[in-house]
């Protein structure tokens, strides 16, 4: 593994078990197993590794979703609902951006990254004929960005996230109606079971093991 990388692990890894305030450099230096003088070659600072774990959200899950339109922003979203109990790097990314405040950040990219991956996903589906004439990409991009986000924090507090896939299962059983035209909205497929096998086709661990509870 590169040292950047494995800097970047080992800073999610810390970052995730003990928040931006928490997690000192020397903290992170003995998980890597680096020097200081490492971190600093490749980070300017622990804000700026802080950001630069932010913003490697959409790295861990949409190299590995091959469908098209519609489908790949429900597959996107049902690989993340795993994805958040398992991956150290998604989930520190994920809290780091909600602690922004603690680390004097105030910085929009993970948020507006994600939704313009989104629309991306509904600009093909448009083209595919899969949206009904009145959806909005950029619209509902941003408002799946938003659901996404309140969901996850809401499934952290209620059950640690266990639940978060069949949260995400039963929003797009709500939104799905609304945005795709018929045809499309008879091929998607969105289930717990489809949740649960994209995210082990990708060899990935059971969600908690090696990572925090």
């Amino acid at each position: 593994m590169h040292t950047r990388e494995q800097l970047l692990k080992a800073a999610a890894e810390v970052f995730d078990e003990f928040g931006y305030a928490g997690a000192g450099i020397n903290k992170i230096l003995q998980r890597a197993g680096v020097t200081a003088g490492a971190l600093y070659f490749h980070f300017k600072d622990k804000q700026n590794l802080a950001q630069e774990v932010m913003n490697a959200q959409r790295s861990t899950i949409e190299p590995h979703v091959p469908t098209t339109g519609l489908q790949r922003l429900v597959d996107i979203t049902l690989i993340w609902s795993h994805s958040l109990q398992a991956d150290p790097l998604l989930r520190a990314g994920v809290r780091l951006t909600a602690e922004q405040a603690a680390s004097g950040l105030q910085d929009a990219t993970p948020y507006t990254a994600w939704a313009r991956s989104f629309q991306d996903c509904l600009d093909v589906a448009r083209a595919q004929g899969e949206l009904r004439e009145h959806v909005h990409s950029e619209e509902l991009a941003e408002f799946v960005v938003g659901a996404c986000t309140g969901m996850q924090e809401y499934a952290q507090v209620v059950s640690r996230r266990a639940d978060l896939p069949r949260r995400t299962v039963s929003m797009w059983r709500l939104l799905l109606p609304g945005i795709a035209t018929g045809p499309a909205l008879d091929g998607i497929e969105n289930s717990e079971e489809r949740a649960l096998s994209l995210w082990t086709s990708l060899g990935a661990p059971a969600e908690g093991e090696g990572t925090r509870p």
